[in-house]
């Protein structure tokens, strides 16, 4: 840990999800204002990682909003872009990487207007990472069980009040610093949250879990990541029984 947090910086990648962006933007112009109003630098990093859609449309003319561009077509590597240019430009302000914050999110979740505020409160208590829960809208389509057998297992990752066990990309922030010395997300095509919480545990850094500022996030039955999320709901679908819905439901 060095010093208070100074800016924070949301980092969003995006694959072809023009459908969905529009409203993660605008919870993050929120969560954005937020922080301002607090008294933080804030701003927003876009990872358009292959995108044929009218994704970036959607970015032009949103105040503190970034785009980087690739074609990875792996979701560690557009996490891994995005917290490189968020510090990049964070230390061309002079904010050295112990003073900023990397919140990740995904281009299907919504987050609350507190988030980036929540993480900067846990970081200056001390905390290097922080682990956050997710909450699943937009059944629709999924046979019946999905949803309550989601709920069974999420509730199993609990053990009362902020601990819990579970690492989503779609809520994870960690201090620049931190990042760095974790060897950043790795370029890989899925559990790249997993292993970034992994590597910053084994070095010895402050992980804390917290169930306040939860992110609303899709149920989609077809994700960026072959095993990510989706694949994760997919799977409690009981084969040659339950059919998952199609992508958009």
């Amino acid at each position: 840990m060095t010093g208070a947090v100074r800016q924070l910086w949301a980092v969003v990648p995006v694959h072809d999800e023009v459908e969905r962006l529009g409203r993660c933007l605008d919870a993050l112009d929120r969560a954005v204002a937020t922080a301002r109003a607090a008294g933080l630098a804030a701003g927003v990093v876009v990872v358009l990682d292959a995108c044929t859609d009218g994704s970036q449309a959607l970015c032009t003319g949103r105040s503190g909003v970034v785009v980087v561009r690739g074609g990875w077509r792996r979701v560690g590597a557009a996490r891994a872009a995005g917290c490189a240019r968020a510090l990049d430009l964070s230390g061309r302000a002079a904010v050295p990487p112990g003073e900023v914050w990397l919140a990740c999110t995904d281009a299907d979740s919504v987050v609350p207007f507190d988030w980036l505020t929540h993480h900067a409160r846990l970081a200056d208590r001390g905390a290097d990472a922080v682990r956050g829960t997710v909450a699943v809208t937009g059944w629709a389509g999924w046979p019946a069980g999905v949803a309550a057998a989601y709920r069974a297992g999420y509730a199993a990752g609990h053990r009362g009040g902020d601990l819990h066990a579970h690492v989503h990309g779609a809520n994870l922030g960690v201090r620049g610093s931190a990042y760095l010395a974790a060897g950043g997300f790795p370029a890989v095509t899925g559990h790249e949250d997993v292993a970034l919480v992994e590597a910053l545990v084994a070095g010895g850094a402050h992980v804390v879990a917290t169930g306040h500022a939860a992110v609303r996030t899709s149920a989609r039955a077809r994700g960026r990541a072959p095993d990510g999320f989706a694949g994760h709901l997919r799977g409690l679908a009981l084969p040659g029984a339950l059919q998952a819905p199609a992508d958009g439901a």
